[in-house]
């Protein structure tokens, strides 16, 4: 095999390589049955034994309360833009959303078709550079939830600490989802599409408190009710049964290593690297303000356009390939999930100390 290049891309991203070569083998001859994963009975004893146990290493992993339910669904997170409001508001009911980013203003669009949303702070004008203080915005009395993006992908922003509000709290944690140690009780409800720091695409997560399952208006689809799902264990349909798999084994993967608080020690090593190069002059400059760092999306410029897309170019040939930005910002973007090495976050940083010496602005 060619030799692996350290890719820095948002997501898609990298997976654990003993998961990659578990899950090929795998899908050619499940666990010695003679059958490939792909070709397996969802309702075989088999794939029961798989989707029991992913729920129980994410129950065990997130410490999960007993009250709460853990679904595995289809449509992306972007699909819970809409479930979240269809299932949870209803007529003359009211939502706050903090809009910090293109997916939070996504989400935004998507629940006005289902209630009245109030937008207490926003970070639009000044290109999404941070989160807010809790000081700065205040939820409306009547609000049924406080609506979240835990961390801002093409941004590179994310909340160090979350709200500390008497309001239900629903957050989109779909790129740092088991990246540090979050009290799921403060939440109603926490989505996160896997391909990020779960798995492949294809999966959604959804941890949801069991109370509000019985908030579904009987005229939702059927489909798009978590309760359907809850009561079906995830199984009224045909579940993406691959990418749940592979759940299972970064999860497995992610408890081999100690778990989350030995992972966010990792986390925060990647993230203090290449932060200590773009700090350490004015030929980095990061995007988000420095109370605002993302631990898993670090976002920079060069002092140039051009020199952006040399650095691009360069570090490619390197073996440090998904360094572009996103569109909507341009620069470069480095993203360092859960997966990522530390070996390849110190062959950036050094490679950035070289590119900076090698072409002066």
């Amino acid at each position: 095999m060619k030799q692996r290049v350290c890719n820095f891309s948002a997501g898609p991203a990298t997976l654990p390589f003993e998961v990659l070569t578990r899950t090929a083998e795998d899908i050619v001859d499940f666990n010695g049955s003679g059958i490939g994963l792909m070709e397996m009975s969802h309702r075989s004893p088999e794939f029961q034994k798989v989707i029991d146990e992913t729920e129980n290493l994410l129950r065990e992993l997130m410490q999960i309360p007993d009250n709460y339910k853990v679904l595995f669904l289809q449509g992306g997170a972007s699909s819970q833009f809409f479930m979240v409001p269809m299932n949870l508001l209803g007529e003359g009911r009211k939502a706050s959303y903090l809009n910090t980013g293109t997916w939070a203003k996504k989400a935004i669009a998507e629940a006005r078709l289902f209630g009245d949303i109030e937008v207490p702070f926003s970070s639009e004008e000044q290109n999404y550079y941070r989160v807010p203080d809790q000081q700065e915005y205040q939820v409306a009395e009547n609000s049924e939830y406080l609506y979240l993006v835990s961390n801002n992908t093409i941004f590179g922003t994310q909340f160090k600490t979350f709200p500390d509000t008497d309001k239900m709290l629903v957050s989109d944690m779909s790129s740092d989802i088991l990246s540090r140690p979050v009290d799921v009780s403060r939440f109603g409800l926490i989505f996160a599409g896997a391909q990020k720091n779960l798995g492949p695409a294809g999966v959604t997560v959804v941890v949801i408190r069991e109370d509000l399952l019985s908030r579904s208006a009987d005229n939702i689809p059927t489909m798009l009710k978590y309760r359907t799902h809850a009561e079906k264990g995830s199984m009224f349909n045909t579940p993406p049964c691959i990418a749940i798999y592979v759940v299972y084994r970064v999860l497995k993967w992610l408890k081999g290593l100690g778990g989350v608080e030995e992972i966010q020690k990792i986390n925060l090593k990647k993230a203090d690297t290449l932060y200590q190069i773009i700090d350490q002059g004015d030929y980095y400059r990061g995007h988000a303000d420095r109370n605002s760092r993302s631990q898993m999306n670090v976002a920079f410029n060069l002092p140039t356009p051009d020199l952006e897309t040399k650095f691009i170019s360069e570090a490619a040939t390197q073996g440090l390939k998904g360094l572009k930005g996103h569109r909507s910002i341009g620069g470069c973007r480095a993203s360092i999930y859960n997966a990522f090495s530390l070996e390849g976050v110190d062959k950036l940083a050094a490679f950035m100390e070289r590119f900076a010496t090698d072409n002066p602005a």
